[in-house]
């Protein structure tokens, strides 16, 4: 069943650009052991989700609608607007290399997580931001 360019309209004006539950449970996880961090930090290149700005640790929480999961399978999913949908997700693709390469070459560690191993594997993605965040303070 195919829903109404109202109901859509409604559902894409609730998507949220920060707080998105991806981020709020990988946030949860990382403060409980003790990991301090700032969130949605705007004057860093890209506006990481996550940041542990004096080690240099940029953190990317990636829903995979906006940003592209398994992209050469999704993209026939579109029925739709494909002209304004497809070109839209690529430059998202194209835009998260872009800040990943530029904040690589300013000497930042950036790690990305897609949303549904945020949820998953949540405990285990925690561990391996710890493990660098850890790393860090001894090389820093």
């Amino acid at each position: 069943m195919s829903k109404t360019k109202e109901q859509i309209s409604y559902n894409m004006k609730r998507v949220r650009n920060k707080d998105s539950k991806i981020e709020i449970t990988l946030r949860k996880y990382l403060w409980a052991r003790g990991l301090r961090y700032q969130k949605n930090v705007t004057k860093i290149f890209g506006k990481p989700d996550i940041v542990f700005k004096r080690k240099k640790i940029a953190v990317f929480c990636d829903s995979e609608f906006w940003h592209g999961y398994d992209w050469e399978n999704r993209k026939k999913d579109f029925k739709s607007h494909q002209e304004f949908w497809i070109p839209k997700i690529e430059r998202n693709m194209q835009r998260d290399k872009e800040v990943t390469d530029q904040l690589t070459s300013d000497g930042w560690i950036v790690l990305r997580y897609w949303g549904k191993d945020i949820l998953s594997r949540t405990d285990e993605i925690a561990d391996e931001i710890e493990k660098t965040v850890r790393e860090r303070e001894i090389t820093k």
